[in-house]
């Protein structure tokens, strides 16, 4: 009889395991980071609310238990940005229409305690209140005090989609139907070479694309133009690349000729004039910004072979209208494959969501950054912080 694996959920307590909460007061942790735009002459306005749509089921079923609930979140980066573009006024209205009983507070990074880690910030955070909820998959490979502090103070419990999160990325990467392949897209490759190793270990076959596949041609001795380099990073391609045969790089890309303008917005954007096709050599001054047409049919042919199909990243510089045409291809191909896929949350997930085709792909995630550190790591500090709260299956009660 073959043992059963471990997962990541292994000892984290669910929201079964907080016991009676009739007229108890419990803090959520949400992940609400939701994209805000101003709306001339009007207030600004929540634009996606896919976020707050998915922590609904947690909420709902915590208020129709009885419990008083106050959400709280981070919205951008109010040290960057400011606090009054960072404010959470717009996303407190978004939720007061759907979930009217829900109080939420202020944005947690207004005070540096949140992401210092700091007790004191955590005593003041979870005072008052009888229970913990972590939903925030988005930021749970994130060590801040509002998810990995109140744990330690309070009866806790992960969200049913935080939960799902774990549980879907768990089985995906233990028990894939085969042949699974993953695409990895983005930008440096020192931010995801350890997801890279992990999927390359994991997949039948991987597909990079992205500013990160340049730093993969210069691996294998090729000229990049102009093109984004990790230079960092080149070795380390190298040996990926020899260890890994199941690694399929862009074959031909997409560059803008030297001194064009970049941007959906940006003056002086012409016609296509100012871009070509190259292979995997670029021109002098040629910066490639997005896979060629080439590549974009393979890539789309290797995820249609898919049982299993793993995607976070874009494929290029989709900002640009001009250079969104391979990240539009391979979202198609994904909505369009038979067998099960996932979106690994981020910008891939705004892809999908703008094309309309969320609805056909069968899990998309809430947190790009936590999908990968679970990938490479096997767990996240959010998950190891509710496995040593009180209420945890196997923790002795405190006395």
């Amino acid at each position: 009889m073959t043992a059963r694996r471990s997962s990541p959920l292994d000892g984290v307590p669910l929201l079964a395991d907080l016991g009676p909460i009739d007229g108890a007061s419990v803090l959520v942790r949400v992940d609400f980071n939701v994209p805000v735009e101003a709306n001339e002459p009007g207030p600004c306005e929540v634009v996606d609310d896919f976020r707050i749509r998915m922590a609904l089921p947690t909420l709902e079923w915590l208020v129709t238990r009885g419990a008083r609930v106050t959400a709280a979140s981070h919205l951008g980066r109010p040290a960057k940005d400011g606090r009054e573009r960072c404010s959470m006024e717009p996303v407190r209205r978004s939720l007061a229409a759907l979930a009217p009983k829900v109080v939420l507070l202020e944005n947690l990074r207004f005070d540096p305690g949140e992401e210092a880690n700091d007790p004191a910030f955590v005593d003041r955070l979870v005072d008052g209140f009888d229970a913990y909820v972590n939903e925030a998959f988005g930021v749970a490979h994130r060590a801040h005090a509002s998810i990995v502090g109140p744990p330690r103070r309070l009866p806790s419990a992960a969200g049913i989609r935080l939960a799902e999160e774990v549980e879907v990325l768990g089985r995906l990467l233990d028990e894939p139907e085969r042949p699974f392949v993953a695409v990895v897209g983005g930008a440096k490759v020192h931010d995801k070479l350890g997801v890279l190793h992990s999927l390359a270990d994991k997949a039948d076959v991987l597909l990079i694309g992205g500013a990160m596949a340049f730093t993969f041609f210069a691996a294998l001795g090729r000229d990049v133009g102009a093109s984004l380099l990790d230079e960092g990073q080149i070795e380390s391609c190298r040996l990926l690349l020899q260890g890994h045969p199941n690694i399929v790089l862009p074959t031909d890309v997409l560059a803008l000729e030297p001194g064009g303008v970049f941007g959906s917005h940006a003056p002086g954007v012409g016609p296509r004039s100012d871009t070509k096709v190259v292979g995997q050599e670029l021109p002098y001054g040629w910066k490639g910004l997005d896979i060629g047409p080439d590549t974009a049919e393979a890539f789309a042919a290797t995820i249609a072979g898919a049982r299993t199909v793993f995607w976070n990243g874009p494929l290029g510089a989709n900002e640009d209208e001009r250079f969104a045409s391979g990240t539009r291809r391979v979202a198609e191909a994904v909505a369009d494959c038979p067998g099960y896929t996932m979106v690994g949350g981020g910008d891939s997930a705004m892809v999908v969501d703008t094309l309309g085709l969320a609805d056909r792909i069968d899990f998309v995630s809430t947190g790009g950054g936590a999908s990968l550190a679970l990938i490479e790591h096997g767990d996240l500090p959010a998950l190891a912080a509710l496995r040593a709260a009180p209420n945890a299956p196997g923790v002795k009660p405190r006395r």
